[in-house]
């Protein structure tokens, strides 16, 4: 077993909130409000209401589900649905540098643990704050196949760990569950969200469920060998990693604070394409029939967005054709704009097919420390107007000013609950490392629920 994974326990262990840097505490605030408000909005999807009916029958009690009427299950279920919540919509904050979405597959499980056995709020930022670290660390550590989708990855690693430490267990255990928890990683593709397939979001909510569950294995004595984790990274569900990484800076640069958050609601690498157009489209403000064309050229792993014709609400956050249709024809790409009727749109499906992407090997280059993009717009007049970026809003260059952050919890919350019930959540998350217990969080939304 390399020693950098206990050294990288260790720091889970016996890093308490209190040593956390003010700066990083307040960002680790603003990604809890963030993903709470992902995983309300996204307990509307129908399939997750489904879901939640079918599983109610064989639930327990003890952790509430973030959906309307709040409903408690057991822990490791209510982890499970609102991971899947939490990745129905396209809306969660993730990993910027590297690949992964760690809050959503994070914070459900350390909230089921928390509520359940009433940990108070300083144990579930902290364990946030250092399972994120550990996803950010695995993730620049290990080299992912070509086809895998980080969901139910090194997150779902990092989700034991943050599940360890929530229930404070010692540095020891914390290394067996990110051990124990090796076996359970998955191996989804990004083929996945090209056809549509929502399935991807339950690999992801798996990972809540495995953070919610490996402490428990650790403390009913489960085994495991010394190279798991190395042996999954390298050989299974990846094809190298390098521990040296694990440790590096440790304890002085944060991966929290390295983050994305999204206020389009669509897949991260296609926004700054979508940025060029909002552009455009504020000097042009052409109607969608006036547009003959638009060509966008990016980054491969942007370009490969491409589909003009995706399947369902699910593909239709990975089409950049639909995404810049609906930006032309609804204004905007929020939650509400990029709904279901979307799809059924007869001015955003002809639009659609008016949309060229195309891979620039240049911004391949660059990618993934910029995520550039060049957007073109003719119209059938003859008008043409481009816009170039480096980068999409909400990156280093230009990062969410907080307001705009609250503004998206508060719309996503509102779908959920009432104003005053948004309010009232959003002023307990701002204080929530002095909540008694985690309690308080599940006990407001039931009041109004």
């Amino acid at each position: 077993m390399a020693q950098q994974v206990e050294q990288l326990a260790t720091f889970v262990a016996e890093t308490q909130w209190e040593d956390i840097p003010q700066a990083v505490r307040s960002h680790a605030k603003l990604v809890l409000l963030d993903t709470v408000g992902v995983i309300l909005a996204g307990s509307l999807r129908p399939e997750v209401q489904r879901l939640r009916e079918r599983l109610r029958s064989a639930a327990g009690s003890g952790a509430t589900v973030y959906a309307p009427g709040c409903p408690r299950y057991d822990p490791r279920t209510a982890a499970l649905l609102n991971g899947i919540a939490g990745r129905a919509i396209e809306l969660c904050e993730g990993l910027r540098l590297v690949s992964g979405q760690a809050a959503v597959q994070i914070v459900p499980g350390i909230l089921a643990t928390s509520e359940h056995e009433s940990l108070a709020g300083g144990d579930v930022l902290a364990a946030l704050v250092l399972g994120y670290e550990v996803a950010g660390r695995l993730a620049t550590a290990f080299t992912a196949r070509p086809l895998a989708h980080q969901n139910g990855q090194v997150s779902l690693l990092a989700a034991a760990a943050a599940g360890a430490r929530v229930r404070a267990l010692s540095a020891e255990e914390v290394s067996r569950a990110i051990r124990v928890a090796a076996p359970l990683v998955l191996t989804p593709s990004y083929n996945h969200v090209v056809a549509g397939a929502t399935a991807l979001n339950v690999a992801g909510a798996m990972s809540s469920f495995v953070g919610s569950l490996a402490p428990e294995l650790v403390l009913a004595g489960f085994e495991t060998y010394d190279d798991a984790v190395e042996e999954a990274l390298s050989e299974l569900a990846g094809c190298a990693f390098d521990s040296e990484l694990l440790v590096e800076d440790l304890g002085t640069r944060w991966h929290i604070t390295q983050n994305y958050f999204r206020l389009y609601a669509c897949c991260n690498p296609i926004h700054g394409a979508l940025d060029c157009l909002s552009s455009i489209l504020d000097t042009l403000r052409p109607r969608p029939e006036d547009v003959e064309r638009i060509d966008i050229a990016t980054y491969r792993f942007a370009s490969v967005m491409r589909n003009a014709d995706p399947p369902n609400f699910f593909a239709s956050k990975y089409s950049l054709p639909h995404a810049a249709a609906v930006m032309i024809v609804r204004g905007g790409v929020s939650h509400s704009a990029m709904d279901d009727s979307a799809l059924l749109d007869p001015a955003i499906a002809a639009l659609r097919h008016r949309v060229q992407v195309t891979e620039d090997p240049a911004m391949s280059a660059v990618a993934p420390r910029l995520r550039p993009s060049r957007v073109t717009v003719t119209l059938k007049d003859g008008r043409q107007e481009s816009a170039a970026r480096d980068s999409h809003r909400g990156d280093f260059n230009e990062p969410f000013d907080e307001s705009e952050l609250r503004a998206k919890f508060r719309e996503l919350a509102g779908l959920v609950v009432s104003s005053k019930a948004v309010t009232e959540l959003e002023h307990a998350i701002d204080r929530c490392e002095r909540w008694a217990s985690a309690r308080e969080l599940s006990g407001l939304l039931r009041r109004y629920c």
